[in-house]
């Protein structure tokens, strides 16, 4: 009889191990399925913003392409686009305005950087290294003479004498720091072909060329060819966030390839007013 009740109790004993290892069996397994189900979610959240920011896009190149009285002009003010669920603010604003890297004489570098804070004596340094980054070397003894500087500072990359293929390459000049990087980059860009122009409404380039502090007047669509600067941030569902900077050529007085996009990149969230939707048109999408 003992011996019985010894076996029934080592029986109860293993189903109720058995129980308790299904018990956290099962708890693994669900808790398993919960990150793999929030890592699809997060996921499909991530597709969409970017499928949200892509049409946004085509809307807008749409929008300024319109022959019409309702096309979108070019004055940087903010339009927000709900699209199903998400929404989306776009920015954009006229590149002719601001300063090319590849092409800005010493003098106009070294006034843009004086107005972003940077006092005379460091601008024109960094301005002349701008300028010897883009210039090919003269001599054997000026190719040594960058060496040894971009050595000393610690830099691993050698001035190509060649032009900026991205503002991304300002990082490697000498002397540049990413804050300084931060500040000159909205004022920049490679996909203009001569100085900025004169009715920019970019007020530190404008400050820069001596010129008075532009209103903010509209531009209209473009006539034959224009270069924008398209700035999309996107709110979708959960809280997901998306921001992102897209460069195209539009070419208004054309059957043929419409618009180019010359250059698109992902950018941080942006923290600030400038990020949120506050003061943005509403439009249906």
């Amino acid at each position: 009889m003992t011996g019985r009740k010894s076996q029934q109790g080592f029986a109860l004993l293993t189903v109720l191990w058995m129980l308790a290892f299904l018990s956290l069996l099962g708890t693994g397994v669900l808790a398993g399925a919960r990150q793999n189900t929030q890592r699809v979610r997060n996921l499909i959240d991530a597709a969409s913003v970017r499928a949200t920011s892509e049409a946004a896009l085509q809307q807008t190149i749409f929008a300024l392409l319109d022959p019409s009285e309702r096309r979108w002009r070019v004055d940087g003010s903010l339009r927000e686009l709900r699209l199903g669920d998400s929404r989306a603010t776009v920015q954009v604003t006229d590149e002719s305005g601001k300063v090319n890297p590849n092409i800005a004489a010493p003098e106009l570098l070294e006034a843009l950087l004086v107005q972003l804070g940077v006092d005379r004596r460091s601008a024109a340094r960094h301005a002349a290294a701008i300028v010897q980054w883009r210039s090919p070397a003269q001599d054997a003894a000026a190719a040594a003479a960058r060496a040894q500087l971009y050595a000393a500072a610690g830099r691993d990359v050698l001035p190509p004498g060649t032009l900026f293929d991205s503002l991304d390459d300002l990082a490697a000049v000498v002397g540049m720091t990413p804050a300084l990087q931060a500040r000159l980059r909205p004022h920049l860009s490679l996909f203009t072909k001569a100085d900025p122009d004169r009715s920019t409404t970019d007020p530190v380039v404008a400050a820069a060329l001596g010129l008075p502090t532009p209103a903010a007047a509209p531009r209209d669509a473009p006539g034959e060819s224009a270069v924008v600067t398209v700035i999309i941030r996107v709110n979708g569902p959960r809280g997901t966030r998306y921001a992102e900077q897209i460069s195209l050529r539009l070419n208004g007085r054309t059957d043929v390839r419409r618009f180019e996009i010359l250059a698109r990149e992902v950018m941080p969230w942006p923290p600030g007013p400038s990020s949120d939707l506050r003061g943005a048109r509403a439009m249906s999408g």
